[in-house]
């Protein structure tokens, strides 16, 4: 199965949206590498884990997101805002391999949301 990095991505939003951890792997090759701001983790097991983490800092957050593709690679510009949380500086990259994501980067900062007081 060969599908563009477009249909990937547009499909890894819609396994996003159900939450289903191994169902959102499976965009991903077995040999996938996900690096986020802890460190590096490999296979779908490991996107497993890493998206699961991000989800859990984020939960029903308000997504904004700026893709821009080039050729086999995606960067993805993004925010998110929960009651607690803002991420400002979301950045995610990732690399596409036979119809499937082989690599992604993913940088973001966690600030904690304060009440302006009157």
């Amino acid at each position: 199965m060969s599908r563009t990095p477009r249909e990937v991505f547009a499909d890894h939003g819609e396994r996003l949206g159900t939450g289903d951890l191994d169902l959102i792997s499976r965009n991903y090759t077995e040999d996938a590498v996900f690096v986020t701001p802890e460190g590096v983790l490999t296979g779908r097991a490991g996107v497993r884990e890493g998206i699961g983490r991000l989800l859990a800092d984020l939960p029903d957050a308000d997504w904004r997101l700026t893709p821009r593709f080039a050729g086999n690679v995606l960067f993805l510009q993004w925010t998110a805002t929960t009651a607690a949380h803002e991420v400002t500086d979301g950045v995610d990259t990732f690399v596409f391999r036979n119809g499937l994501v082989s690599a992604q980067t993913v940088r973001y900062t966690l600030t904690p949301r304060t009440t302006p007081t009157v």
